[in-house]
């Protein structure tokens, strides 16, 4: 099977094992930092990992990429469908992925509003070329978290990203689609 026909069920279903995503992921080109530079639309794929559900509850957008070093990891959609940056929280985090009834959609609005509350105009990661499971490619690195997240190339407008976070061993798996 080849990487295009193991991509398709993985797009159309936006869920796959951790096995697959990985295999998946490997199969993929790397990127460069040019490449990555511009607004991203995101989406989850979900491998049963604890963050699972948490963005699309929290109304996340994407991630926008100014240059290798003004990076905005975070951007969400507010109630008009305006995009606005979040600075990122460790705290938040934490409690996010041990509390897991925060995905439930009752808990949507609470979410929203906690994620208005972070706002920011400032650039909250960088960009760098590393490797990651053997391949270097355009890796994100959050500035106040321990996380880095690695793109891999789907086509001229799309990479998968691997989240790669030091307090949870299971990587988090989602897609980006070039606005």
């Amino acid at each position: 099977m080849n990487t295009l026909d193991q991509l398709d069920p993985i797009l159309q279903n936006k869920q796959a094992t951790i096995d697959a995503a990985l295999q998946l992921f490997d199969a993929l080109e790397p990127v460069s930092l040019a490449f990555m530079i511009g607004r991203w639309r995101g989406s989850e794929i979900s491998t049963h990992h604890p963050m699972d559900g948490l963005l699309a509850a929290s109304n996340w957008y994407g991630k926008e990429f100014i240059d290798p070093e003004t990076v905005h990891p975070l951007l969400f959609l507010d109630g008009q469908n305006r995009i606005f940056k979040v600075a990122p929280d460790l705290n938040a985090m934490k409690m996010s992925l041990n509390l897991p009834f925060f995905k439930h959609d009752a808990m949507r609005p609470v979410i929203r509003l906690m994620t208005s509350l972070s706002q920011t105009e400032a650039s909250q990661a960088r960009l760098r070329m590393m490797e990651y499971r053997g391949k270097v490619s355009a890796t994100m690195i959050y500035d106040n978290l321990p996380i880095n997240d690695s793109f891999k190339k789907v086509d001229d407008n799309t990479v998968m990203g691997v989240m790669d976070f030091k307090l949870v061993p299971q990587p988090f798996f989602f897609m980006l689609q070039r606005d």
